[in-house]
């Protein structure tokens, strides 16, 4: 079975994201994953708009893990626009970021975040989150 269950990242970190899509294979994490470096990109990718208007190669992703330090528009600006908008109603969007600062936990929560994860600073200990974090996956329906 093909999965079509998409995964957008919006991470403007290469170095990160590149770590973070090999922990998701890692885990065994199937679905394809796609990438936006900001949070313009992201409301792009999310709405079909620009580069992104071609939904066979953007599919609508089933989960957003969403960064909060990004340029142009940060992930709480994109957060707020996701949960303004009826189509996109259903779409789990999942903070990774590197604060842990308790403001940015309830801020995101209060947003309308399904859930919030504080990056890890090793491989090892992102290896392991992620490890867990599959079974949250199963436990959504995401795989």
């Amino acid at each position: 079975m093909v999965f079509q269950r998409t995964i957008l990242i919006a991470e403007d970190e290469d170095d990160e994201a590149f770590l973070f899509q090999r922990a998701l294979k890692k885990a065994s994490i199937p679905n394809p994953v796609q990438r936006v470096k900001n949070g313009d990109e992201a409301i792009e990718y999310l709405s079909g708009t620009g580069s992104y208007g071609d939904r066979n190669l953007f599919p609508l992703p089933i989960l957003l893990l969403l960064d909060l330090n990004m340029p142009k528009k940060s992930g709480f600006e994109v957060l707020e626009w996701i949960r303004q908008q009826p189509f996109l109603k259903t779409l789990a969007v999942d903070i990774f970021s590197g604060s842990g600062r308790s403001e940015d936990i309830d801020r995101a929560l209060r947003l309308g975040a399904n859930l919030y994860l504080k990056k890890p600073i090793t491989l090892h200990e992102l290896d392991g989150l992620l490890q867990g974090y599959r079974q949250i996956m199963v436990c959504r329906g995401f795989i």
